[in-house]
């Protein structure tokens, strides 16, 4: 399983790939676009992959896709 998140950290909205940030410095809707790009990506090759995202005001969404 892959894990992709998009939050806001210290001001900033944070794509996260398995707890680690690979992009930063995003606004929030090409953050999301980024994270959904690259789980799809990840779909297509297999993987099952959860993606989660902060709303504005802390909430987190959870997706889980790509299960067998």
């Amino acid at each position: 399983m892959v894990q992709y998140a998009v939050t806001l950290k210290d001001g900033v909205w944070t794509v996260f790939k398995d707890g680690r940030p690979i992009a930063a410095d995003l606004s929030r809707s090409a953050a999301i676009e980024m994270a959904e790009s690259l789980a799809f990506d990840a779909e297509d090759e297999g993987e099952t992959v959860e993606l989660l995202i902060q709303g504005y005001t802390g909430e987190l969404g959870r997706k889980v896709s790509g299960c067998d």
